[in-house]
């Protein structure tokens, strides 16, 4: 229901401002100057609690792992392998949309506030400036990258802690998680008022250019998470498991149509784990380990989603994005993808960190938002796709020794994608 709700609060929003556009209606761009505060009321609320929601959920996926040196063989070639597949993930959406800007209408994005020039960095500036001197004063003034490291750095030493002390750790952390996931929802119960409050002030402005930019953004990341499971997945799957691509898609169809209509893999993890041992000839053990982990963590389709939408926003405020920019977009972009929010659209919503490390405008998000279920379902199949993928893939690397439960691993409770609506 709130999904169609937002889709109204675009459309609406498309409706009016490009109403106004072409008529040049002084009523139309009445009604559409004077709804630019809801956006902005709108956008504020999304930044009031991005940062706290992004801090919790990594330190809590990133803590509730336990011990690194207990996670045994599975769960190394596992992690190893989310961590090897992502970044080109992230490289080519980012890619597919830079060369799909070409196609677009030259626009640019009103912004209620002038942007700051971006500062170039050099490498080693750059590396020096993820580790913060002071973490509280990185909140304080939104430079979230640095924040983003230290909170994965806390995490990883709490994950060494003793079990008891880990979990009370955790338990806090996902605690004031759910508290903020509460409030994220109901700042989304808002957001077709906000949705259209953004989209028909710039509409009025820019007239079908925006239109148009929009369906080539959503065509890019088609072609995106194409070439991703073209071009990586089925590869390495060839080439690694020996397994035919043919065999794979067939066998894992049950589960790729029940994470399409749901947009949602946790919502397929039973059928996953069904056709994983039974269709793909998986282990049991490791399907139950990494099938499940993946569904928390392991998200390709999203990480190239949000590389790609990055771009995109960067082109819509004409922010340029240098090879350094680049290096900070993959570099956020990687460990957020790991920690999604149990939120709706949270693949939208979590974006800001990387927004911020290269000055784009947060408000872009709340456009995203508004076409975002077409490009869910698309990305919830590859995040799908992926998750079986490292389950056979690393089932192929294991010997008959290998495949058993590891011991102390804290499996986590796969909240899904949660990118719906």
């Amino acid at each position: 229901m709130l999904n169609r709700m937002i889709a109204l609060g675009l459309f609406l929003g498309l409706a009016v401002g490009l109403g106004a556009a072409i008529t040049n209606n002084p009523i139309l761009h009445a009604i559409a100057r004077e709804s630019a505060p809801l956006g902005k009321l709108f956008i504020n609320a999304i930044k009031m609690i991005v940062i706290p929601l992004v801090v919790s959920v990594i330190f809590a996926s990133i803590a509730r792992l336990g011990d690194p040196r207990k996670l045994g063989k599975i769960g190394g070639l596992t992690l190893g392998f989310y961590c090897v597949t992502l970044i080109p993930a992230i490289t080519i959406g980012m890619a597919v949309m830079a060369v799909g800007l070409g196609f677009t209408p030259n626009v640019e994005m009103p912004t209620a506030e002038p942007l700051p020039m971006p500062v170039l960095q050099s490498l080693p500036d750059f590396i020096v400036s993820l580790v913060p001197s002071n973490p509280f004063a990185a909140a304080a003034n939104g430079t979230i990258l640095p924040l983003i490291v230290f909170t994965a750095l806390l995490a990883a030493a709490s994950a060494t802690l003793p079990k008891a002390r880990r979990e009370r750790m955790v338990t806090a952390a996902e605690d004031f998680g759910a508290a903020l996931i509460k409030l994220v929802w109901w700042i989304l119960y808002t957001a077709p008022v906000g949705i259209f409050g953004l989209v028909a002030p710039a509409t009025a402005l820019l007239g079908w250019g925006l239109i148009q930019n929009l369906g080539i953004f959503i065509v890019c990341v088609f072609i995106g998470l194409l070439i991703l499971m073209m071009g990586v997945f089925l590869p390495l799957l060839w080439i690694i498991a020996k397994m035919r691509p043919v065999k794979f898609l067939k066998g894992t169809m049950g589960a790729t149509s029940i994470a399409f209509s749901t947009t949602s893999t946790a919502t397929a993890i039973p059928v996953s784990l069904e056709e994983a041992t039974k269709n793909l000839d998986v282990s049991e053990t490791v399907a139950d380990l990494v099938i499940p982990l993946g569904a928390s963590i392991y998200r390709p389709g999203s990480a190239l989603f949000q590389g790609a939408a990055i771009v995109f926003l960067a082109h819509l405020y004409g922010v340029p994005i240098g090879l350094g920019g680049a290096g900070a977009v993959i570099f956020a972009t990687f460990l957020v993808s790991l920690a999604v929010a149990p939120v709706p659209s949270s693949g939208v919503v979590t974006m800001a960190p990387a927004l911020a490390a290269v000055g784009v405008p947060v408000a872009g998000l709340a456009i995203i938002l508004g076409i975002d279920r077409i490009p869910d379902m698309m990305r919830s199949t590859v995040n799908l796709l992926g998750q079986i993928s490292t389950a056979v893939i690393v089932d192929t690397r294991l010997s008959d020794e290998d495949v058993q439960m590891p011991d102390g691993v804290n499996m986590l409770n796969a909240d899904g994608d949660n990118d719906r609506l």
